[in-house]
């Protein structure tokens, strides 16, 4: 992403996208913020490491600037999902260390070797494969063993794990991290959280010797037994409630804004958007809005007949999405809004300011997870610090 910015050796705010006046929104990410988050989370968990997960563009806020900011808040430790991620960090953060968390792929060793990177061995396969490439090459960058404790979804088996661990008796066993990953940690009374930490305890006693990793933005909430000596924050770095049901630990990241592309009147009866889907049962007036699922705004966002919809904030006041989300656009009903309190061209707010990410991601049926990962770059970008 193309961005632009005075020439300092401190951070200063950037910008990126199109600009502001070409663009249907304004995104804005909280750099600050971010700082914060880490630095907060490091206080938690005390004397653990604390670690940053930025796959998927740093959870859409933009690796290129989360990266440093991370780095000036002290993170040497970085985990991605893919090998090209592993290369934007490693450009980034030059001596940080980084787990490709979706593992070696058979051919890419020499990429691994190059990016100094460090894959996260997720089957007994994948480690034969593994093998024969540091076997062949020499390399000795080391790798981390990923056991499953619960979720069945990437993983050794806890009996694979076990025979790996013979591994460790030889004075060259190359790994680094042995690590598993909570499937239930934003819910703290789930049984199943302390079936994995135990399970997790007793499987790391066979690998003396080299750091343990098990607890995600969840796991730090949870107890201190699920720190281990590394944890591996994703969404509560970006503003996500890692504590569902309780108020939010941490700052909010992000703020979006929409343009007002046009408000008209609808009469009583009247339908809006495609297939007809909300009616008008008052005469109303209908603010068009120049953002649609082409810029991730979620479809089923939108109240129709059957949907109660979500909310936005339309010059402070909460009104709610109506019809079906397009492409490009939205419509937003303001009937209960002032005469003139609402004109073509003002942004009105989707996420930040009163409401939060999480929020907004329930009230549209789905994650904060989602619906950062999936930030239009059809915004305006600001990066602020």
């Amino acid at each position: 992403m193309a961005s632009e910015e005075t020439s300092s050796s401190d951070p200063v705010t950037t910008f990126g996208g199109p600009p502001a006046g070409e663009a249907g929104g304004v995104l804005t990410i909280d750099l600050g913020a971010i700082f914060d988050n880490y630095r907060a989370l490091t206080v938690r968990v005390l004397p653990t490491e604390c670690a940053a997960v930025v796959k998927a563009d740093a959870y859409g806020c933009g690796m290129e600037q989360v990266v440093p900011t991370l780095t000036r808040a002290g993170c040497k430790t970085f985990f991605v999902a893919h090998l090209s991620e592993a290369r934007q960090v490693r450009a980034l953060a030059p001596e940080s260390t980084i787990y490709v968390l979706n593992g070696f792929i058979a051919g890419t060793g020499a990429a691994f070797a190059e990016t100094h990177a460090l894959p996260v061995i997720n089957s007994s396969n994948e480690l034969g494969e593994w093998d024969h490439f540091v076997q062949t090459s020499g390399f000795i960058g080391g790798c981390g063993i990923h056991v499953d404790t619960g979720m069945n979804r990437l993983g050794l088996t806890i009996d694979e794990t076990a025979a790996v661990a013979a591994r460790m008796q030889t004075e060259n066993h190359g790994m680094a991290l042995l690590m598993s990953h909570f499937a239930c940690s934003d819910r703290p009374e789930n049984p199943l959280n302390d079936q994995q930490i135990r399970q997790f305890r007793e499987i790391r006693v066979l690998f003396r010797g080299i750091a343990s990793s098990l607890a995600n933005s969840g796991g730090i909430f949870l107890d201190k037994s699920a720190f281990c000596d590394l944890v591996r924050p994703g969404i509560a770095l970006y503003g996500g409630n890692p504590t569902p049901g309780k108020p939010n630990p941490m700052k909010p990241v992000i703020e979006l804004k929409a343009r007002v592309l046009q408000v008209r009147s609808v009469a009583k009866g009247g339908a809006v958007g495609y297939q007809s889907a909300w009616i008008a049962k008052r005469a109303s007036r209908i603010a068009v809005i120049a953002a649609g699922y082409g810029d991730g705004v979620p479809r089923a966002a939108a109240q129709t007949d059957g949907t109660p919809g979500r909310d936005v904030l339309v010059a402070g006041k909460r009104c709610r999405i109506v019809g079906r989300i397009s492409m490009d656009l939205m419509a937003v009903d303001v009937t209960d809004m002032p005469d003139g309190a609402v004109r073509r061209g003002d942004l009105i707010t989707l996420i930040g300011d009163g409401l939060p990410l999480d929020e907004v991601a329930a009230q549209a049926g789905t994650l904060g997870y989602e619906l950062l990962t999936n930030l239009g770059r059809r915004f305006h970008r600001i990066w602020k610090v």
